[in-house]
């Protein structure tokens, strides 16, 4: 049976701080334009427009813009695909899931005695998918220089080899890890002095190479909301954020040196397959706080601030280093054991946003936002230690992202027709780390008095260029993101 072992020393509190990096803090920052399919089809441009479910994890005043009670619930297919150029090969992958990202209802209170300029106030709950984690990519080439020998002795430089053959591996930091899996698995040799290693491969160079990376979950947000109408021309409101995070990935990265330059095909190392499972789950809190003014009766301009969100997360991870040697065939460097990390604190950046919508009666409208977040202040701590070359490299490689969404629908009879776009800058202070974000929408909606269905399509676009690992074999992959979303919602009165 698999040991499941929970790491409480102080050594190996390091290979928890070790294991995150930029890449994590992003993960839980970044947002996609989930919700309903009104939402969604016209680019989620809903800040200063209201009276929709998912306008309220935009802007809490929008349920005050609701006229009477009612429900919504979205179905979504997402299909994700990633196009990958390593070293001139390309390589292809995509993965598909059917989720129900959004749920919610809305209850409005009228003040029917026309006594108080407070003419209504709106309870609203409301839960969403703020992040689908589904994806898949394949990276395959022939790199001309770097093996993976580079990442293992990173890792190993400096350490007593008697640490690596005298030590249990939960004795372990997660440096020393790594040392030992390179060291048990063939790959390094320790030199004469043991504290220094070299590779042991003979191959000097183009080292094939494939890297596929799986993953699956959720970030999802649970709003309770209120909010209220000031004469009908001044609306606000209130969301408290409860959130929770379910986050599995598996890479296999897998290594031949059969083609390789000076490699003997009958002595020695044949190939390697590094395998690293993490399980990450965790809950957290935001609020939001939102206003929506009439500057007339047809224009409105909104206003909202989200907090940061801090989150609270425990890792587990397992890691699996299949070898093949002429002599042995293959085996394994497996320390049999699925490691839990103490938990730790995550803290992702605020954003500000700012709206303006125009009206035509009840014949559509048109939307334009803006948001702004600075993903430097990303943070994370511990109770025990600080992650304190983590939050350095934060601090260095993010910056402020500027966030445009334009929205319009037209309504004619029972229907509505709606497109929208989004456009959101990268994370990144080098984009060609991540590139902006591009989302185009579309999407119909037909009103049967007292029930509404609505349907959207989205498309999004996104560039990244990607190292297999953090250390060592850090040559960057590649890729074009693409998310295909197709959305179903059904509103209806309570």
């Amino acid at each position: 049976m698999r040991k499941i072992l929970l790491c409480a020393s102080g050594l190996l509190l390091t290979c928890s701080i070790q294991a995150q990096s930029v890449t994590d803090a992003l993960l839980y920052g970044l947002d996609n334009t989930n919700g309903t399919a009104r939402f969604r089809a016209m680019g989620g441009a809903f800040g200063a427009l209201g009276a929709d479910m998912s306008a309220l994890s935009l802007n809490p005043a929008g349920s005050a813009l609701f006229t009477y009670n009612q429900g919504a619930a979205t179905l979504s297919s997402v299909n994700s695909s990633a196009k990958s150029v390593y070293f001139g090969t390309n390589a292809k992958n995509s993965d598909s899931t059917l989720d129900l990202n959004q749920a919610g209802a809305v209850w409005v209170f009228t003040d029917k005695s026309g006594k108080s300029d407070w003419k209504s106030f709106s309870l609203a709950l409301n839960y969403e998918n703020q992040n689908n984690f589904l994806n898949a990519q394949t990276a395959v080439g022939t790199n001309p220089t770097t093996s993976v020998d580079s990442y293992f002795l990173d890792f190993a430089q400096g350490i007593p080899l008697g640490v690596l053959t005298n030590s249990n591996f939960l004795d372990l930091d997660y440096q020393q890890q790594q040392a030992w899996l390179g060291y048990e698995g063939f790959i390094i040799n320790p030199n004469a002095d043991n504290t220094t290693y070299s590779s042991n491969l003979t191959a000097q160079s183009n080292f094939f190479q494939r890297n596929s990376v799986a993953s699956n979950g959720l970030n999802g947000k649970l709003s309770f909301n209120f909010s209220g109408s000031y004469k009908d021309r001044l609306y606000l409101g209130l969301n408290l954020n409860t959130h929770f995070t379910d986050y599995t990935r598996r890479s296999s990265f897998y290594e031949d040196y059969r083609n390789s330059p000076g490699h003997d095909n009958n002595a020695g190392l044949q190939n390697v397959n590094f395998i690293n499972e993490l399980y990450t789950y965790g809950n957290g809190f935001s609020f939001q706080v939102g206003a929506i003014g009439k500057v007339t009766k047809n224009f409105r301009i909104g206003a909202s601030y989200q907090s940061p969100t801090w989150m609270r997360f425990t890792d587990e991870n397992r890691q699996i280093l299949r070898v093949t040697t002429a002599e042995n065939g293959g085996f394994f460097a497996d320390p049999n054991v699925t490691i839990v990390y103490p938990s730790y604190r995550l803290r992702t950046p605020s954003r500000l946003g700012l709206s303006a919508a125009y009206v035509f009666g009840k014949h559509g409208a048109l939307s334009f936002d803006y948001g702004r977040k600075d993903y430097g202040n990303s943070e994370f701590t511990t109770s025990s230690l600080f992650f304190d070359q983590q939050n350095q490299n934060i601090e260095q490689l993010l910056t402020a992202a500027n966030e445009y969404r334009v929205g319009g629908e037209l309504n004619v009879k029972q229907w509505s027709i709606r497109a929208g776009y989004r456009m959101e800058e990268s994370p990144y202070k080098d984009s060609r780390a991540l590139g902006d974000v591009t989302m185009y929408s579309g999407g119909l909606g037909y009103n049967f008095r007292h029930f509404r269905i609505d349907l959207a399509y989205t498309l999004m676009r996104r560039e990244a260029a990607t190292g297999f690992f953090e250390q060592g074999l850090t040559s960057p992959a590649q890729y074009r993101l693409k998310n295909n979303n197709v959305s179903v919602t059904c509103v209806f009165a309570l």
